[in-house]
């Protein structure tokens, strides 16, 4: 009854949904095969988007001519004869799976967490990415999901969601019921060490950097909040909860405003299943901004990533079950 609540009291904020500017949809479609463009992102120069699919690629838009190309990798013997347009996630540890990605906007760095494989970065121009971890305090990562990289510092927060459960078995019925073994984790390019910053986590997913870098914020999705971290000042290695949520919150990426957020929300009933797609834009102090309703476009389906570009002029979602890019823009 209590999440049913907070489910009606969250729907009908009249002011917040009549608030949504972003009335205009198209999309982008994959090339044929693969899907599960779960993260999107443009570049330092506004190319793209960048996507990565369910085959191990990561794949850049170049235009409506040409589409999406090939753009990077991390699997070190991906075989495209094998690996290219595949769904099949078994083929996961062999092909690859992005599930996150954060561009360095002054160097151009593209930095990966593969759920299967690690921690990885490629240059502007693509190619082979570069392995940079896979384990932190002697511990294998094993379901990595979300990464942001620091805007000024270049350091790179990421979380592995679970130390039980990987990505194939995210759905099953034997998985145990209060898994709290996610971790929060930092990499400095400088040491190229990998510290974990929090560990025994429900779920945790789509981390992301204040742009003061006084604070991390992740996505608890079992308990369908976001919390915050504090990197510095007086609560310096605390979290508390910011924000809590009608569903499971996913990726959290910075909007172009400074201390302003969006994060992607799933309202999940189990039984009879259902779906019910938003995203939230929210600021620092935990005060919802503005409330996107996605249910015309993804009705039933579970979205990924809300995120915000062109001073806040286009959305881009991304979802693990679809074979495309969805676009809102305003009107």
């Amino acid at each position: 009854m209590a999440k049913l609540s907070i489910f009606v009291t969250f729907l009908f904020m009249p002011s917040l949904f009549a608030l949504d500017p972003y009335t205009k949809f198209t999309q982008l479609n994959l090339p044929p095969g693969p899907t599960g463009p779960e993260s999107v992102a443009l570049d330092r120069f506004g190319q793209g988007p960048y996507v990565g699919v369910s085959d191990g690629r990561i794949l850049k838009y170049k235009c409506s001519n040409i589409g999406f190309t090939d753009f990077a990798y991390t699997a070190p013997n991906r075989n495209k004869q094998l690996c290219d347009g595949t769904t099949d996630p078994n083929l996961g540890p062999t092909c690859g799976r992005p599930l996150g990605f954060s561009f360095n906007t002054k160097t151009g760095l593209l930095y990966i967490v593969d759920t299967f494989l690690g921690l990885f970065k490629v240059g502007p121009e693509g190619g082979p990415a570069t392995l940079l971890a896979n384990s932190a305090g002697g511990v294998r990562f094993n379901f990595l999901n979300g990464v942001d990289v620091a805007p000024i510092t270049g350091e790179v927060v990421f979380t592995d969601a679970s130390l039980v459960v990987d990505f194939r078995s995210v759905n099953s019925p034997n998985n145990p019921p209060n898994d709290s073994t996610g971790r929060l984790m930092v990499y400095s390019p400088i040491t190229q060490q990998v510290k974990v910053l929090q560990d025994g986590l429900p779920v945790p997913a789509g981390p992301v950097f204040s742009f003061d870098l006084t604070f991390v914020l992740y996505s608890d999705f079992v308990a369908q909040r976001v919390v915050k971290y504090w990197l510095i000042g007086p609560k310096a290695n605390t979290s508390e909860v910011l924000l809590n949520l009608p569903g499971s919150p996913v990726k959290i990426k910075r909007a172009t405003t400074l201390g302003q957020f969006w994060v992607a929300v799933n309202i999940i009933v189990q039984q009879p299943q259902s779906v019910t797609p938003f995203g939230y834009k929210f600021n620092s102090a935990g005060e919802v901004l503005l409330i996107k309703d996605l249910r015309a476009q993804y009705n039933n389906t579970q979205v990924n990533l809300v995120q915000e570009y062109n001073n806040g002029n286009i959305l881009f979602v991304g979802s693990r079950k679809v074979a495309y890019v969805g676009i809102y823009t305003k009107s």
